[in-house]
């Protein structure tokens, strides 16, 4: 239980409580699973779509395993984790020049490279996060 006050004005108690309807693990690996879809569309306007599309699917599909209740062995996550961070650290650019999150033009190799090793270690840190919220 906590209150709330906005602006000044009488606070207000509320309740958070996420085990009557939806558990946190579930929430959790729901939101990661947005996450990762969203990774999935917008690399269709990539220059190779047939490559980063599964990679960020499967991201998907083990967010959503969690999800249902399907999940396999919480090993299998922490070693796609090993392999995502494997492959952040192969794609990283020979010389970092930023993400640029302003712009969506690619001005150099680098910043693509960077774009996807960043991608890359973000799906590492959600299949770490997955391992752990698997019974």
């Amino acid at each position: 239980m906590g209150k709330l006050a906005i602006f000044g004005q009488k606070s207000v108690s509320f309740t958070f409580n996420l085990t009557n309807k939806m558990s946190l693990k579930k929430v959790v690996s729901l939101l990661l699973a947005i996450l990762f879809t969203y990774f999935v569309v917008v690399q269709y306007n990539d220059p190779d779509p047939e490559l980063w599309m599964p990679i960020y699917g499967i991201a998907v599909a083990a967010g959503l395993s969690i999800f249902f209740g399907k999940a396999p062995s919480r090993y299998v996550f922490f070693i796609l984790a090993g392999a995502y961070f494997l492959a952040a650290f192969q794609q990283w650019p020979p010389k970092y020049e930023g993400v640029f999150w302003g712009e969506m033009a690619m001005r150099s190799i680098n910043i693509e490279l960077a774009r996807e090793s960043l991608g890359l270690a973000i799906s590492a840190i959600g299949m770490v996060i997955l391992g752990f919220l698997r019974n």
